[in-house]
């Protein structure tokens, strides 16, 4: 299903100058953010699940997720250059597959590994704060990928969408609409981090058992689907 050559240009692609500096902003942000917290209020848990929470999770997480899953295939489709790849001798699963999989982890890589280094600055992983977000950083990370991927194949203004979806419904309704926080990938890596940490810093809206469904539901149903779309694109540029 994995497919090197695939990997190597969206890698390239979504690695170019202009959107690694773009990929790389938010989390020297978050590292700058919390050294000058560290320095001004020393180390404090609560103080680190909250900058954790608050700016990790809820805005560099999914901000990144937008960039890497709509960046993985949505300029191809723009500019046509998808119709190449799809010519070529790749199965149309293996090309979603191989996508999902490097936006996933440029993700993870972008978003996971500061929202640890923050951690660690903050508190030192006191309460197991540290470990808990980066957790929730790897698993929101999954579930981000794969819903910016299908957006990526469906629309134009993936980015919008996605950026809406990310800071409109996840940071302000996820946040404040007690209905909306079930339908927050958000919530659902929380309730994996609750169960790391333990106590009470890291706490979630949404049970584990049904955290864990959901994500899985949702990284199947939208690969699924961009697969779907993919097949469609294929057939109606054949006719």
């Amino acid at each position: 299903m994995y497919d090197p050559t695939v990997a190597r240009l969206t890698y390239r692609g979504l690695l170019g100058r202009r959107r690694a500096v773009i990929l790389g902003a938010l989390p020297v942000l978050l590292i700058v953010i919390s050294l000058a917290v560290r320095g001004f209020s020393g180390a404090d848990d609560q103080v680190a699940a909250d900058v954790l929470g608050g700016f990790a999770l809820a805005t560099m997480v999914p901000v990144i997720g937008v960039i890497a899953g709509t960046g993985a295939i949505g300029p191809e489709i723009d500019d046509g250059s998808v119709v190449y790849l799809l010519s070529k001798p790749v199965k149309r699963p293996a090309i979603i597959f191989t996508k999902l999989i490097v936006a996933i982890a440029v993700t993870m890589v972008f978003s996971a590994v500061p929202t640890l280094v923050a951690g660690l600055i903050l508190n030192g992983n006191g309460q197991q704060v540290a470990v808990a977000y980066t957790v929730a950083a790897l698993v929101a990370s999954i579930a981000y990928a794969a819903v910016f991927l299908f957006l990526g194949t469906v629309t134009r203004h993936a980015v919008v969408f996605g950026l809406v979806y990310a800071l409109v419904w996840e940071a302000l309704f996820g946040s404040l609409v007690e209905g909306a926080r079930t339908l927050s990938v958000q919530q659902w890596a929380l309730a994996v981090a609750q169960k790391v940490a333990g106590g009470d810093l890291v706490t979630s809206d949404v049970g584990l058992p049904t955290a864990v469904i959901l994500l899985a539901a949702v990284t199947a149903g939208a690969t699924w689907y961009a697969g779907q779309k993919l097949r469609r694109l294929t057939l109606a540029g054949e006719e």
